[in-house]
Parts: structure tokens; C-alpha cells; sequence
């Protein structure tokens, strides 16, 4: 069994940072392209970043030059960097792991990490 385990939501300043950490158990993370995604409340919820098994990366427009998405696949861990925090950024941060296998699409989802950005 896939788990996901995120970590290092909090509260922060507006124009702090943050770094979440997403920890997998039962896989080996090399294979999957990995991605956070957050949902505000009463929002849909949003993909932030994506970071694929050939270590590309790419980030939604609001957070471009701002969130670092990064995995160490021997810690089986993928980051995001959160940095200059806005108000706006304020939702529940979700990792997924993905991958596509003969045809067929795996996704595997964490908890859930909330992340609060208020003065």
C-alpha cells in the first residue's frame, strides 16, 4: 500500500517562507512525477507544482519565481519550497504521486497539510 505523508504546514507571516515535505512509504518515488496541489476553502483545488520522474519542473503562473518544487528520490521525499508567502497562498496542501503503466494512470494522494498565511 502507497502512503504519502505531508509535513510543515504552519502559520506564517505574510512574505515568509515555508518548506513542506512529503514523505512515501510502500514505492520507490523515482518512478512517479510528483505534484502539490492545494484547495482553499469554498475553491477548487489547484495544481501548484509537478515535478516529473525526469525531473522537469513546472509551477502555476501565481507562484512562478516564488515555490520550489525538488525530490530526493533516496529519501523518497519531494519538497516545496515556499517562499515571499502571500494571504492568497492560505489553503490545505495536498502531495500526489503519479504514474502511467500500460495504459493506466496510478495517483496516490497524502493527507493533507494546512498552510495558513495571515498577520
Amino acid at each position: 500500500q502507497v502512503q504519502l505523508v505531508e509535513s510543515g504546514g504552519g502559520l506564517v507571516q505574510p512574505g515568509g517562507s515555508l518548506r513542506l515535505s512529503c514523505a512515501a512509504s510502500g514505492t520507490t518515488f523515482s518512478f512517479y512525477a510528483l505534484g502539490w496541489y492545494r484547495q482553499a476553502p469554498g475553491k477548487q483545488r489547484e495544481l501548484v507544482a509537478v515535478i516529473t520522474s525526469g525531473n522537469k519542473t513546472s509551477y502555476v503562473d501565481s507562484v512562478k519565481g516564488r515555490f520550489t518544487i525538488s525530490r530526493d528520490n533516496a529519501k523518497n521525499t519531494v519538497y516545496l519550497q515556499m517562499n515571499s508567502l502571500k494571504p492568497e497562498d492560505t489553503a490545505v496542501y495536498y502531495c500526489n504521486a503519479a504514474r502511467l503503466r500500460f495504459g493506466n494512470q496510478y495517483d496516490y494522494w497524502g493527507q493533507g497539510t494546512q498552510v495558513t498565511v495571515s498577520s
